[in-house]
């Protein structure tokens, strides 16, 4: 008890709580732990109590923390937390949140907290209002961080439980408290399975909604703004635009956030201090992703959420921020090109030129030999599997480096090899040689998915686009494709590849493109032969 005393009074340093360890081992307080007779006179937890201290003196040794004799307490962790506790002796519950945190700190540990149910615990605590509810959410954060999509999987209902409060205090709060809400919500919304899908979901995201809609109808300082156009894009990357109603004020709210999105990119991207971008990228990432919500509702045509006379003020709010965008990339130092950031921006000006073919077309001809050198860099220094790894969405959540920028190019290069200028620039920049690698590449990783040649995955839109860019070049460059060698080799795997794809009927576009371009090939590529022999 003597020992138990001096650690709780902080009286132990490291070594000394080595020391102690040392001569006790695991062995004492595991006792305590399974005692359930308390010495006369003294409360019924007494000696779980005395245990839990010890095993919390324990944990602050990160060797020890990580020890299958504390992983495999986690059970008894949980079950005191969801244990009523005396507000005048919290004294185990601060233990077990001192031991969680220690053990989360560990590598095996988030994956013993999530598979031993310390999540359902963590969020009962939390939606429960507990004593230290506040770790709770901590300690949430930090596992969702590390495994969202085990969490997830195993604990759905409880998670929901911990998003609906949270919404639920977002919508009622009015002071600060709401925009450190915007900062934590977006960790509880998840990609998988969609929220829309749920009806407490649907609650939730209706709440979301008329909680932002509340705060954008506010006058808002640069650091409200920010979170609240994260936790808007991130709502966005989970749901598209399904979280905002149809109606007049939907449609008012969506043109506004879209609004304030191209506001903010133009600000920042225009800006020529580097260390003022450098600390915006997170937001204006977000942005990003908004804009290109924007894209799309603009040219929805079914159940649009927007009027027209809003598409039309988007689209010229947009043309602006695009003009920025690329403003900003023509700055790109070589040794900036592997950055994430710029990796979102040309996505985002991909999806823009996929869409938008008559606008900044002179600022995109001059931004040509840039993005041809940027999707060929990564290109050659991506790994095979690249387009594989790719997410949909630049994540606002943090990714890894993405590396398949012609996937979100080779729209825009489809619309442009078909006028004479940007094909040009696109066939001196060597934009041809660079396709055909990058429709080989693609076709390998078709043919080598899980399922051989699943429909419609992100590799099979790559080669339906690229074989629309190719057909461009055939019938607007016939010399390049008897002059390049390149385009040989591109024959020689189409005439491999559609036998593979015929009999697959879920490639029917696929090998009809293949079909239609390895025909008018070969006229060009037959004709030139017979002009050699001769």
């Amino acid at each position: 008890l003597q020992v138990t005393k001096a650690v709780r009074a902080g009286e132990a340093d490291a070594k000394t709580r080595r020391q102690i360890f040392d001569a006790i081992g695991f062995t004492f307080p595991n006792r305590l732990l399974a005692s359930r007779q308390p010495p006369a006179g003294c409360p019924e937890d007494t000696f779980r109590a005395l245990g839990l201290t010890l095993l919390a003196c324990f944990c602050t040794d990160p060797a020890l923390a990580g020890h299958s004799q504390i992983l495999n307490k986690i059970p008894t962790f949980n079950d005191i937390l969801l244990s009523p506790c005396d507000p005048d002796n919290t004294s185990m519950i601060d233990d077990v949140y001192q031991c969680l945190s220690a053990v989360m700190a560990t590598t095996r540990g988030p994956r013993e907290l999530v598979t031993k149910g310390t999540v359902s615990a963590l969020c009962q605590a939390y939606v429960n209002c507990s004593y230290g509810s506040d770790r709770a959410l901590t300690l949430l954060l930090g596992l969702l961080a590390i495994a969202e999509t085990k969490c997830w999987q195993r604990d759905a209902p409880h998670l929901l439980a911990v998003l609906s409060k949270l919404s639920d205090d977002f919508l009622k709060t009015e002071d600060m408290t709401k925009f450190e809400l915007c900062e934590v919500l977006p960790h509880f919304i998840p990609l998988s399975p969609p929220l829309t899908e749920d009806s407490q979901g649907c609650e939730c995201l209706h709440k979301l909604y008329k909680g932002l809609a509340n705060i954008l109808g506010s006058k808002l300082s640069q650091s409200q703004r920010d979170p609240t156009l994260k936790l808007a894009a991130c709502l966005v990357q989970a749901c598209g635009s399904e979280w905002i109603p149809a109606g007049s004020a939907g449609s008012k709210f969506l043109a506004l956030l879209v609004n304030l999105a191209c506001v903010e990119v133009r600000l920042t991207l225009e800006e020529p201090d580097p260390f003022e971008v450098e600390g915006k990228k997170e937001v204006v990432t977000a942005c990003y992703v908004l804009i290109e919500m924007g894209i799309q509702e603009c040219l929805r045509e079914e159940k649009p959420l927007l009027e027209e006379v809003q598409k039309m003020q988007l689209m010229r709010i947009m043309e602006e921020a695009f003009g920025a965008v690329i403003f900003y990339l023509r700055q790109v130092k070589q040794e900036e090109l592997q950055d994430a950031f710029v990796f979102a921006s040309v996505r985002i000006l991909g999806a823009w030129m996929a869409e938008e073919t008559s606008s900044l077309k002179q600022e995109i001809c001059e931004l040509l030999p840039f993005l041809v050198h940027y999707a060929k860099k990564l290109f050659k220094e991506g790994s095979p599997a690249a387009s594989l790894l790719q997410p949909e969405l630049v994540s606002t959540k943090g990714s890894g480096l993405p590396q398949d920028a012609l996937r979100f190019l080779l729209p825009g290069f489809c619309h442009l090899t078909a006028e004479d200028r940007p094909r040009d620039i696109l066939i001196s920049e060597g934009a041809p040689a660079l396709l055909c690698e990058y429709f080989l590449h693609q076709w390998e990783v078709l043919t080598s998915e899980p399922g051989s040649l699943t429909p419609l995955t992100s590799a099979e839109m790559s080669l339906q686009t690229a074989c629309g860019i190719f057909l461009n070049l055939v019938v607007t460059a016939p010399d390049l494709i008897r002059r390049d060698k390149t385009f040989s080799s591109l024959m020689d795997m189409l005439l491999k590849s559609l036998p593979l794809l015929l009999p697959q009927k879920d490639h029917l576009v696929l090998a009809a493109n293949i079909a239609t371009l390895g025909l008018m090939m070969a006229r060009i590529l037959a004709s030139s032969a017979g002009t050699k022999s001769s």
